[in-house]
């Protein structure tokens, strides 16, 4: 089973030698790394660049936004699994993709996800969140139940059979990608019970309140573009649920 993993990024100079060295290090051996890059201004390409052909594939070129530029990666994807692990975020040892895929096959499922833990930008080693993801179950999305995305893999054939990212939402994509095959066309999906990534705090619709009341409104939107109906109660849980990873 061959594994796609995309990296987007764009003035990534800060972090994404750690990414790179996270999807390097794994123990699994048919892994397939794609880099899309959006014409980073900075040394992140330098960087790319000096690990060689380990990077199966870099494309750097201006995009319209992170989802756009997720696509291009997706339709460069081989693997039959395909994974997305952004720039500011790294995997937490060797043995990550090597659990993917064993999951994958013990389940027979269409994805797999697993726990992220949020750590410190500065010092990440000091976790500040942790997200237990849970074992799904059919409807959890009313309640305000999504897995993080970082940990998310499916096989090609989700993204062929069901689309790629909206580009019309700027921070909940993910979101509604999840929304729309786990509980809108219910693939089958299997859970992994650890922590496989950690993601530096700061993430795209996290920055700011400001930047949090938007993507709840694309959250509502996405419910809305896949012909969905949400709890009244839906869009308010999925912040306030996070409030127990702090704990």
């Amino acid at each position: 089973m061959r594994v796609s993993i995309i990296t987007i990024c764009y003035n990534s100079e800060a972090t994404i030698r750690e990414t790179i060295t996270s999807v390097l290090s794994q123990s699994y051996s048919d892994i397939e790394y794609i880099i899309v890059d959006g014409k980073s201004k900075d040394s992140t390409c330098e960087i790319v660049r000096s690990f060689g052909d380990k990077i199966s594939i870099f494309v750097s070129e201006p995009d319209k936004g992170i989802y756009d530029a997720m696509n291009k990666g997706v339709k460069l994807a081989t693997g039959d699994v395909i994974g997305i692990l952004n720039s500011d975020d790294f995997y937490a040892d060797a043995n990550v993709i090597s659990d993917i895929v064993s999951t994958f096959k013990s389940t027979g499922a269409q994805g797999v996800y697993a726990d992220l833990v949020y750590v410190d930008r500065e010092n990440i080693n000091k976790i500040t969140r942790t997200w237990k993801s849970g074992n799904y179950e059919e409807g959890k999305f009313l309640y305000g139940w999504m897995p993080p995305h970082p940990t998310f893999f499916v096989k090609r054939e989700v993204y062929e059979a069901y689309g790629h990212y909206t580009t019309e939402l700027r921070s909940s994509s993910d979101y509604e990608f999840m929304l729309r095959v786990i509980h809108k066309e219910k693939i089958s999906i299997g859970y992994l019970p650890r922590v496989i990534t950690k993601m530096r705090v700061g993430g795209q619709s996290n920055i700011t309140i400001s930047n949090r009341r938007k993507a709840n409104l694309e959250d509502k939107r996405a419910w809305e573009m896949n012909g969905l109906k949400p709890y009244f109660f839906t869009i308010a849980l999925k912040p306030i649920r996070k409030i127990k990873q702090f704990l």
